[in-house]
């Protein structure tokens, strides 16, 4: 099979096991394609854990989950020096933390402080730990998708801008059609039926999964609640697809035409009174980058071998609504980022 039949596969498996998102599910494929970390916010049970241990059900890779709350230590995401004994003395040996794995998931993020977030933010960027001054890599695949809930912000310690910045997509989820909340229904319990033939305990919520992801290495296939196989899908496939992904071509106009969307939002009243009102703080080169990387990612996916305009449009709310600053007046107005970014699209001319 090709790299762009075994991703295809890898969307198709986490579609089987999740319904009524399907952006998310692209949006998740977008990140791992582009080596990137996505910040997935929406309210409880909307299958932003599910959606995660699909990918990493249907991959083959480690998967991790920290479940963040005030009282987490740096050290419990990122592993530290512990002593050992032996009859040949002592000697300190790193345990790794849940953070060496290829795919991590970052739950409630806002729930930690600052300490525990910055850990974990840069092992997202430099893609590697240092614990009493030993450098420990990353590994070669490796993504971060961090959840937050926008409800119950009583205790929680709200990631700066800067730090936001450091993922490369900002994924909202909404509620799902009633009509895919019928198939919800009937997929979790087909799950439960399968669990309860399997021997094992299924889970009930319609945003949880009750497999864990096999281990690094293992070729065995996986079972979905309506019993049908699915090959898990080796790790080089990823590596593939990006090599392809790096050969996608980028015309000079669209290359300039992603660098003037970003330079709106720095300059905003040279474009529209609207938008000058309402941003404040523009995006950083970070926000270009994003474009560039999310949106060649996209164009593969489409089947195509050049980056036009859709694909720019496809992945910019997600790429940029995290790295704009709103003033107060949008704030007290109730203008959202991405109504924003839709008239920053109406006012920058396409290429």
């Amino acid at each position: 099979m090709s790299a762009r039949d075994q991703i295809a596969a890898l969307e198709a498996g986490m579609g089987r096991a999740i319904v009524g998102q399907r952006d998310v599910i692209r949006r998740l494929i977008i990140g791992l394609l582009a080596n990137g970390n996505l910040l997935v916010e929406g309210l409880p049970g909307l299958a932003k854990t599910r959606a995660i241990k699909a990918l990493a059900k249907n991959l083959e890779a480690d998967f991790s989950r920290i479940q963040f709350t005030p009282d987490l230590l740096p050290a419990d995401v990122t592993g530290t020096d512990m002593l050992y004994r032996s009859d040949q003395g002592s000697e300190f040996r790193f345990h790794p933390g849940p953070i060496f794995a290829n795919i991590v998931l970052a739950d409630e993020i806002n729930r930690a402080p600052a300490k525990v977030q910055s850990a974990l933010l840069e092992a997202m960027e430099e893609r590697q730990v240092t614990v009493a001054g030993n450098t420990h890599p990353l590994p070669p695949l490796f993504m971060v998708m961090a959840t937050q809930n926008p409800i119950e912000q009583e205790g929680t310690y709200p990631l700066p801008e800067a730090q936001l910045d450091r993922f490369l997509m900002h994924v909202l989820i909404s509620y799902p059609p009633v009509e895919d909340e019928v198939e919800v229904i009937e997929l979790v319990r087909n799950e439960e039926i399968a669990a309860i033939d399997g021997g094992t305990d299924g889970g009930t919520d319609g945003g949880t999964d009750r497999e864990t992801s096999p281990e690094k290495g293992d070729k065995s296939t996986n079972t979905t609640a309506g019993k049908q196989a699915v090959e898990v899908i080796p790790q080089q496939a990823v590596f593939d697809a990006r090599r392809e992904i790096a050969a996608i071509h980028v015309s000079h106009p669209m290359a300039r035409y992603m660098a003037d969307l970003v330079e709106a939002t720095r300059h905003p009243g040279e474009r529209s009174p609207d938008l000058a009102r309402w941003i404040e703080i523009g995006a950083s080169p970070r926000g270009s980058i994003a474009l560039d990387k999310a949106g060649r990612a996209n164009a593969w996916l489409e089947g195509r071998d050049y980056v036009d305009p859709l694909d720019i449009h496809a992945v910019i709310h997600d790429c940029l609504r995290h790295r704009l600053g709103l003033s107060f007046e949008a704030q007290g107005e109730g203008i959202s980022a991405d109504r924003a970014i839709d008239t920053l699209l109406k006012v920058v001319a396409l290429p």
